[in-house]
């Protein structure tokens, strides 16, 4: 058990931010909190697992990270960049524990413009983990279990969010890739059941 304590850290435990993963993920390495400001602006911010603190640099942990480059993630396993304990552990994002954060908060106005940001060390309490394919339900079916009940006016902020700034890359000129992407479904004994395409969603 690793004590965390505040340090010199922006604060965000009062805020209820979540993370959203597949179903079956271990390492939750980002957390997110959206809300929409009286003037129409939207306030944002993104939490990342604070892996610096934990892993030093010139270390034989980094080292080793280094070497390996990244995680490399199997059908039916993952190849961890980082010890489990780290990733899965003191450094994933796991519902209603404290945790070290690399955080930024951004004002972004109706046009998708940055107004005001911040950004540094933080600690967060993540209020929930969450799913793909439950955020994908609230929003487009309005199905969901009572204990997201809460968290439903943030995810139609996020919805608001992303397709402004969808909508912005697009007028730029930016190019989507959107490619189908397959997930193998394994028995107990890890022989492929069958293969389904993963559908891509606003969630």
């Amino acid at each position: 058990q690793i004590e965390i304590t505040p340090q010199d850290r922006t604060d965000y435990r009062d805020l209820p931010v979540v993370t959203v993963d597949g179903a079956d993920a271990k390492d939750l390495d980002d957390a997110v909190y959206c809300e929409r400001l009286p003037d129409g602006h939207f306030l944002l911010s993104v939490h990342i697992a604070d892996v610096s603190y934990y892993v030093r640099a010139g270390g034989a942990l980094d080292k080793e990270a280094f070497r390996r480059g990244t995680s490399v993630y199997l059908a039916d396993r993952v190849i961890p960049m980082l010890p489990e304990v780290l990733s899965n552990g003191v450094c994933s994002l796991n519902e209603d524990v404290d945790r070290y954060t690399m955080s930024v908060e951004m004002e972004i106005d109706g046009e998708g413009r940055v107004v005001r940001s911040t950004v540094g060390p933080g600690i967060i309490r993540s209020a929930r983990r969450c799913t793909y394919d439950e955020l994908k339900k609230a929003l487009l079916e309005d199905v969901y279990p009572d204990d997201l009940a809460p968290h439903l006016e943030m995810f139609r902020a996020w919805r608001a969010l992303a397709e402004l700034l969808i909508d912005m890359r697009q007028r730029r000129g930016a190019l989507d890739f959107d490619f189908p992407e397959y997930k193998i479904i394994l028995d107990r004994e890890g022989r492929p059941l069958q293969i389904v395409e993963r559908e891509r969603t606003i969630a």
